[in-house]
């Protein structure tokens, strides 16, 4: 054989790059997380077969812009003729397999060679790799082209064990040579690794991850170094935090903290967890890792049990990772409980900041739900309370299955002190309705609009009589609305009308709404189902005789003003309840208001021009 041979990989190196670049991974730095993965992956096995080995890892940058060279140096166990060919003309194939089923088995290893010394290609036009392996022999010089080629050349020096790999910057990749940059993403892939990774730039040189933290192996040790965490948290995550929650698994091969979010965030909001594989981070954004209820965190996971995707920058949705998402929430639940039962001043500022992560756990669990019951928030007709400053006075909390139900009666029920809760809001109404079984004390009972008026008196028989005909013409105007008018005094006396509706009545305004702007065929359709419910669907308009509107409507003499004055209450009352009007109910208010400017322009005129 000559001193150098030329051989060729066996796969489309090019069509490689290509899917590597633009499909398999997110970013080209990650080729950055590649190479240090090999060099981790080269230091663990040589420190297998010696225990007294401490192996480093090494970066230096020369040049500056396009003359860039990038070169990773490790001590670990370094490869032979024979594992170059293996595993790096074979993609795919890795030398830290143990067998055909590399992929699947578990190691303790990160990566796999071969695809990841590829990722290279995204940043440089050729990979120079120098090894010595700590089995002996001479050490080599791999050189690998994008043309599908690449050369091994034997050196007459023996050298250390190791690997060296040089790259140099490929055009338009300059900012993926730039040293504070490589820096940062050194230390994003490398903070939690066991090895010193040091980095070299010029003169300067300083080890990136040298405040690995001690208590990796035990999260709960976490507890006694508060400050540390938090600093981790800030540096790692770019947010700074007050308290955080120590993670692990009942197996203990997964574990993190779970830092808690210093403000509040929406329920649909991404979780970002960052999670690392063998210490080595794999995902910046990983949204599978906890339960959907922990949106409340931000966390800093390690594990070596779950199985990476082919990038490396997400884990296969199987079993497993189920099973660790599960014990992870029962950490933060764990430790959630703790704090009601110790600390629940730190557990209520918590609940204060993330009421609605709070609630979709607990009706998740309802004895979580017992623990932390009375310090949830809930939206009132008393204005925002804890459950306990509800439950002060033994007063009946009535609640509502909706915004809009809650808007119809707020008026009313806050004038007859009732105490209604506003259950619009997601999962408030499903643990006001459970709050019973957590709380002996608590009596909850659902309430909808057409209840309000149990509370509303009756007018005298006199003034039924008296308002008799007036009654007539307002239930003949609203005929066509299919809404009946119920003449009522109740509080408070500012509200002159109440208008409410049974389901069947709301199912017809639902459908007749649909009708006005579906296509022909549908409406036959909705037709017949409207048909269906014409005979109970009817509202009610409660109009107030407390209300001096009402009063001076009702003592009037002229019929038309009359039945327009009550139309126009109808609308005002569709509007306050906050219900969505029709066409036809849109053109009575916009007629009504120019009934009225004709009969004001008329009655001025009438008087000459002049007004008192």
């Amino acid at each position: 054989m000559s001193e150098s041979d030329t051989y060729r990989f066996q796969v489309n190196l090019s069509g490689m790059i290509n899917i590597l670049s633009n499909h398999l991974y997110s970013n080209p730095k990650v080729f950055l997380r590649e190479v240090l993965q090999n060099a981790v992956d080269a230091v663990t096995a040589r420190s297998q077969q010696d225990p007294t080995y401490q192996g480093s890892i090494h970066l230096e940058l020369t040049g500056t812009g396009a003359g860039s060279t990038l070169m990773i140096e490790d001590d670990g166990i370094g490869l032979t003729r024979e594992d170059v060919h293996e595993f790096l003309a074979m993609i795919g194939q890795s030398s830290k397999r143990g067998g055909a089923d590399a992929f699947t088995q578990e190691t303790s290893f990160i990566g796999r060679f071969g695809i990841g010394l590829l990722s290279c290609f995204m940043v440089s036009d050729e990979i120079v790799m120098v090894t010595q392996s700590a089995k002996g022999g001479k050490a080599l010089e791999w050189r690998g082209n994008p043309d599908g080629t690449y050369h091994i050349r034997e050196l007459e020096t023996e050298l250390s064990p190791g690997t060296k790999v040089y790259l140099r910057c490929k055009p338009d990749c300059e900012m993926y040579y730039e040293s504070e940059l490589l820096q940062q993403w050194i230390y994003d892939y490398g903070a939690l690794l066991p090895y010193p990774i040091t980095f070299r730039d010029g003169q300067t040189q300083r080890i990136v991850n040298d405040q690995r933290p001690l208590w990796l192996d035990d999260p709960e040790r976490a507890r006694g170094h508060r400050e540390e965490v938090l600093q981790l948290g800030q540096r790692l995550l770019g947010e700074k935090f007050q308290d955080y929650i120590p993670l692990k698994t009942a197996s203990g091969r997964t574990g993190g903290i779970a830092f808690i979010l210093p403000h509040s965030v929406n329920l649909n909001v991404k979780k970002s967890n960052r999670v690392y594989l063998k210490y080595m981070l794999v995902s910046e954004k990983a949204e599978n890792i906890l339960p959907d209820w922990a949106f409340f965190v931000k966390s800093i996971i390690w594990t070596d049990e779950l199985q990476p995707t082919a990038s490396r920058e997400h884990f296969y949705e199987n079993e497993k990772l189920e099973q660790v998402r599960q014990e992870l929430g029962d950490s933060i639940r764990a430790e959630l409980l703790r704090m009601a039962e110790y600390d629940p001043d730190r557990l209520q500022r918590i609940i204060q900041l993330h009421a609605l992560s709070m609630k979709a756990l607990a009706v998740e669990d309802t004895s979580f739900f017992q623990i932390i019951y009375r310090w949830l928030p809930f939206e009132t007709t008393y204005g925002r309370r804890k459950v306990h400053e509800l439950m002060a006075d033994g007063q009946k909390m009535y609640y509502t299955t909706s915004l809009d139900e809650y808007r119809q009666i707020t008026h009313v029920a806050s004038a007859q002190s009732l105490l209604v809760v506003n259950g619009g809001y997601v999962y408030d109404a499903e643990l006001i309705a459970l709050l019973p079984e957590v709380c002996a004390e608590a009596q909850t009972e659902r309430l909808i609009p057409e209840d309000v008026s149990l509370a509303f008196t009756d007018i005298t028989a006199d003034e039924r009589k008296q308002y008799y005909e007036a009654v007539r013409y307002a239930d003949v105007a609203l005929q066509r609305f299919r809404c009946q008018i119920q003449l009522k005094r109740f509080k408070p006396e500012d509200l002159p009308a109440l208008f409410t509706l049974s389901q069947e009545a709301s199912d017809l305004r639902s459908i007749e709404t649909s009708k006005s702007v579906s296509p022909l065929a549908l409406t036959s359709v909705l037709q017949s189902l409207s048909s269906s419910l014409q005979e109970s669907a009817y509202s009610t308009l409660y109009l107030n005789i407390n209300n001096s509107v009402v009063e001076r409507i009702f003592q009037a003499k002229n019929e038309s003003m009359i039945v327009v004055a009550i139309e126009m209450l109808y609308v005002n009352a569709l509007m306050m309840g906050h219900y969505p009007m029709n066409r036809q109910e849109m053109q009575v208010l916009n007629q009504g208001i120019v009934r009225f400017l004709d009969w004001g322009l008329s009655a001025n005129n009438d008087q000459g021009g002049h007004t008192e």
